[in-house]
C-alpha cells in the first residue's frame, strides 16, 4: 500500500521543466498545485543553456531521446537533482550513472512513474513468478499510446518484458510485432499500436489452449504521470545517487 505521507508536498521547490509537451504541461499543472514553482520551461524549439540553470531545485525532463542524454549532463553539471522520464535512452544508463557519481548528484529514472502503474509492475512480477511452473501458457503483451509517442515498443512495456524475463525461465528476450522485428527463441511478442489521444495501456496476456489469464493497466488521462514525476522530485531533492520509483514508493 502506498504510504499517504508519500503523496504530501515536502517542502517548496523551483522546479524547471525540461520537456514542455503535453506531459510537460500536466506536470506544471499538478506542481502548482503543489505549492510549487515553475521557473524554467525549455522545449525542443527552446534548449536548456548553462546560463539558465541557476536556482533550481530540482528539474523533471520529459523531452526526446535525441536530446535527453545532452539535457542530463547540462542539468548534472549544474548541480540540480533530475527524474527522468524520458525513454529509449537505457544504453546509455551505466555512463549515466557514472557521471551522477562523479558530479555527487542526483538522478531519479523510470519509464512509467505512475503510482497505478508501479503496483502493476508489482503484480506483474508476482504473475511471472506464479506462471513459470505453468509450461501450457505462453506470453505476449500489447502496449497502445498516442501518435506522437517516438518509441515503440514503449519504454513501460520494456520493463514489464524485463520483468517477466526475470522471473520466467522460458524467456529470455523481447521483440516488437509492431516494427516487423523478427521473431525471436523464448521471446515475449510485444505488438505496440498508436492511437490518437491514448494515454496509454498496457496489457498482459497468458495463453493456453484452456484459457487466457490477462492482467492489464489502463491510463485514464497524464494526471497520473505527472503526479508520479512530482513527487518523485520532491523525494529526490536532498538524496544523491541514482534511483527509481520503487525507491520513492518502496513497496
Amino acid at each position: 500500500m502506498v504510504k499517504s505521507a508519500i503523496l504530501q508536498r515536502r517542502y517548496y521547490m523551483k522546479i524547471a521543466l525540461v520537456g514542455y509537451g503535453k506531459m510537460g504541461k500536466a506536470i506544471e499543472e499538478i506542481a502548482v498545485e503543489r505549492g510549487h514553482e515553475i521557473v524554467l520551461r525549455s522545449t525542443s524549439k527552446t534548449p536548456i543553456t548553462p546560463d539558465q540553470l541557476k536556482n533550481i531545485d530540482a528539474a523533471i525532463e520529459f523531452s526526446i531521446p535525441d536530446t535527453v542524454l545532452n539535457n542530463v549532463d547540462l542539468l548534472l553539471d549544474a548541480g540540480i537533482p533530475t527524474v527522468v522520464g524520458t525513454t529509449g535512452w537505457n544504453h546509455a544508463l551505466a555512463a549515466v550513472s557514472q557521471k551522477v557519481a562523479n558530479k555527487n548528484g542526483a538522478l531519479l529514472h523510470a519509464s512509467n512513474f505512475s503510482i497505478g502503474v508501479n503496483i502493476f509492475f508489482k503484480v506483474n512480477q508476482y504473475l511471472a513468478k506464479i506462471m513459470n511452473t505453468q509450461e501450457s501458457y505462453a506470453c505476449d503483451m500489447t502496449e497502445i499510446h498516442h501518435m506522437q509517442k517516438l518509441d515503440a515498443p514503449s519504454g513501460t512495456a520494456i520493463t514489464l518484458a524485463e520483468q517477466i524475463i526475470a522471473n520466467h525461465d522460458a524467456y529470455n528476450a523481447h521483440f516488437c510485432e509492431e516494427n516487423n522485428e523478427k521473431a525471436v527463441e523464448n521471446g515475449i511478442n510485444i505488438t505496440a499500436l498508436r492511437e490518437p489521444e491514448v494515454p496509454g495501456t498496457h496489457i498482459i496476456n497468458y495463453t493456453s489452449e484452456i484459457d487466457t489469464i490477462t492482467i492489464k493497466h489502463e491510463a485514464h488521462n497524464r494526471k497520473g504521470f505527472a503526479l508520479g514525476a512530482v513527487v518523485a522530485a520532491e523525494w529526490i531533492h536532498d538524496k544523491k545517487g541514482v534511483f527509481t520509483m520503487q525507491d520513492v514508493l518502496n513497496f
